[in-house]
């Protein structure tokens, strides 16, 4: 499988090393508008990325988010499957052109929720099959790439995808709040979600936060389960016979983007189906927007 990656900044890089160590899979190109930026990365370095269309089977969309829309449809047009950094897009009706297009073409749309493949988040998952309660707390220092989007489309739209993941059901209704610090933007938000199966999920973000925290709490009849995504530590503890019994798990090691990569390359080679499709990252868009419209809705009504 020959693939190129489009966008040679901070995910970008980490694309080209991952997809480089993959059996079977050849990177015949890192592409950025910056040349030096994609030279310092592949000696295949090109600054257009329609330079790979007859080239590439595949592509991996690493761009600011307000390009990924235009770049993709390109893409897809001359038949390349795709792996799109999240947000998938910056509009709903762009997402659903790309979705249509794919389907059309018959062609992989897998969205980059990283943090599906954490061997933490994973265990988690596993173990927990009827959430009623899940709390997620997602902190970073302030950093000026990524600030094209808000701390939702930015950082909050990683638990709205894992949320609906672990609810395994539909949000039916969200409510959030938020506020601007050091942007333009909203740099911490909080929303809440209610499903259609009665979970419930409380989410906060924050890109203005001294040290980064990626932890998840999900509440479930007799048991709770507390995960660091970050140190890959699961405790759990469970209520059995009148006493309380903890356990706790380590899942050190892991490379979550090396297994995205692989899960992505195993559904273009029809090996796998894929894991996190194009209606996928269009409903954590969805909330997203969803959740960043109504912090803006407060924040008006409060000036």
């Amino acid at each position: 499988m020959k693939i190129a990656i489009v966008g040679a900044g901070h995910m970008g890089r980490y694309h080209a090393q991952k997809f480089a160590r993959l059996p079977g899979v050849q990177v015949i190109a890192v592409v950025d508008a910056d040349l030096a930026r994609a030279q310092a990365v592949s000696t295949h370095a090109l600054s257009d990325y329609r330079a790979i269309f007859g080239q590439a089977d595949a592509a991996v969309i690493a761009v600011p988010t307000d390009r990924h829309h235009a770049i993709a449809r390109d893409c897809l047009q001359h038949g390349l499957h795709l792996l799109m950094e999240k947000p998938i897009a910056t509009t709903l009706a762009e997402a659903d052109e790309l979705i249509a297009l794919a389907a059309e073409r018959r062609l992989v749309l897998q969205c980059g929720h990283v943090e599906r493949y954490n061997r933490t988040f994973r265990a988690l998952h596993a173990g927990m099959d009827r959430p009623v309660f899940i709390e997620a707390e997602r902190l970073a220092a302030f950093k000026q790439r990524g600030v094209e989007v808000d701390v939702v489309l930015d950082l909050m739209i990683h638990d709205l995808d894992l949320a609906c993941a672990l609810a395994r059901s539909e949000p039916t209704d969200v409510s959030a709040c938020g506020f601007r610090v050091l942007t333009r933007d909203i740099d911490i938000a909080n929303a809440r979600l209610e499903f259609a199966n009665g979970c419930v999920a409380n989410l906060s973000a924050s890109r203005v936060s001294q040290a980064p925290v990626r932890k998840l709490r999900v509440f479930q009849a007799d048991m709770y389960a507390s995960a660091d995504l970050q140190a890959a530590r699961l405790r759990y503890v469970r209520q059995a016979g009148g006493n309380i019994a903890q356990t706790d798990e380590t899942y050190e090691g892991g490379d979550a983007l090396a297994d995205q990569a692989a899960a992505f390359a195993a559904a273009v080679q029809g090996t796998e189906p894929v894991r996190i499709d194009g209606r996928e990252g269009r409903r954590a868009l969805e909330l997203g927007l969803t959740v960043g419209r109504l912090v803006r809705e407060r924040l008006q009504r409060f000036q």
